[in-house]
């Protein structure tokens, strides 16, 4: 089963943001250059139950490679992510960081 979440690029709070109902999950970033720094990750339990977790960074990173630039996540949650999708989003990474 495939979730569909689309997620809000709050440029002023530098944050991709995603609701759904009354609950709210953010991803905070930073932009240098060419690279996106993912910072801090927050999303409820309740969403993480429902299996939105990985979805919703899934969406993050698909806007990322749009967007043409490198990420770097700083947080262990995309971090550990990344790990376990390491063949779909390698090319994401800038060159020299292995996560």
């Amino acid at each position: 089963m495939t979730v569909d979440v689309e997620i809000t690029d709050n440029a002023f709070l530098r944050q991709f943001e995603f609701h759904l109902e009354a609950q709210f999950a953010r991803i905070e970033y930073s932009l240098q250059d060419r690279k996106i720094f993912l910072t801090k990750f927050e999303m409820p339990d309740e969403m993480q139950e429902k299996g939105l977790l990985d979805p919703f960074i899934e969406t993050v990173c698909e806007e990322i490679r749009n967007r043409h630039i490198s990420m770097v996540p700083t947080c262990s949650e995309i971090s550990s992510f990344i790990r376990r999708n390491r063949r779909k989003y390698k090319d994401l990474l800038p060159v020299g960081i292995n996560i």
